[in-house]
């Protein structure tokens, strides 16, 4: 188990590759991407974006497995981040058809978002932002 002090530099490291000037361009692109089908999905998974795409997932789903795999106290995580639900959120519905050409993609994502007190909720509730979010973004585009 690590310590306080090793689980909070660790997730500082984390926070600063967020703020690292590619991270923060996919992660932009990520938060307006609003994939409606498989298709989309994969659209985007190999298109012109797709650096960002899977930047992102890649980089949840490797701070998740430093939390499965214990270098990262869970709790202190969870505190820390909440980023990692929003980002399995978009990616959930598809995760079936992912699998079936990657059987293990995101799988510390999804075992680590899962995992958190009251996941239904805070997933419903994460849902909900994001077409909040989508419907503010369609507004503000067509003001």
């Amino acid at each position: 188990m690590p310590t306080p002090f090793e689980s909070a530099q660790l997730i500082l490291s984390l926070y600063e590759t967020r703020r690292e000037e590619t991270m923060r361009k996919a992660r932009d692109f990520f938060f307006g991407f609003d994939p409606q089908n498989f298709e989309e999905m994969m659209a985007a998974m190999t298109g012109p974006q797709s650096g960002y795409v899977r930047m992102v997932i890649s980089y949840w789903d490797m701070a998740a497995s430093f939390v499965e795999n214990g270098a990262i106290d869970r709790k202190m995580f969870l505190d820390a981040n909440g980023e990692f639900i929003f980002v399995f959120v978009k990616i959930e519905p598809f995760l079936g058809q992912l699998r079936e050409m990657n059987p293990g993609f995101a799988a510390h994502l999804e075992s680590l978002t899962k995992s958190i007190p009251n996941a239904e909720a805070r997933l419903e509730s994460t849902r909900g932002r994001i077409q909040s979010m989508i419907a503010a973004r369609a507004a503000s585009a067509n003001a």
